[in-house]
């Protein structure tokens, strides 16, 4: 496996492996569980996405392709914030 991407978080993290399988693609979350020691491990580089070595390139352009993307300058949300329940 390789690691291709080091989010910034773990919902960064998150939405790039949801990103990654809706296209066909296995990732990992290395490091989910190091998060927790923050105060006595170093705050950046815990967390990485990892795929297959065959998967890599691919992996690279939809995280590259997602990070540059920029929405529609008339794209207006078909519904506002959610709703607070309780």
């Amino acid at each position: 496996m390789l690691r291709v991407y080091e989010p910034r978080d773990l919902l960064e993290a998150e939405m790039l492996l949801a990103l990654l399988d809706s296209e066909g693609i296995e990732a990992f979350l290395a490091g989910r569980h190091l998060i927790g020691a923050i105060g006595e491990l170093p705050a950046c580089g815990l967390l990485g996405v990892m795929v297959q070595d065959e998967d890599a390139a691919c992996a690279r352009e939809l995280i590259e392709a997602y990070m540059t993307a920029c929405p529609c300058p008339d794209a207006e949300p078909d519904s506002g914030p959610g709703v607070l329940l309780c």
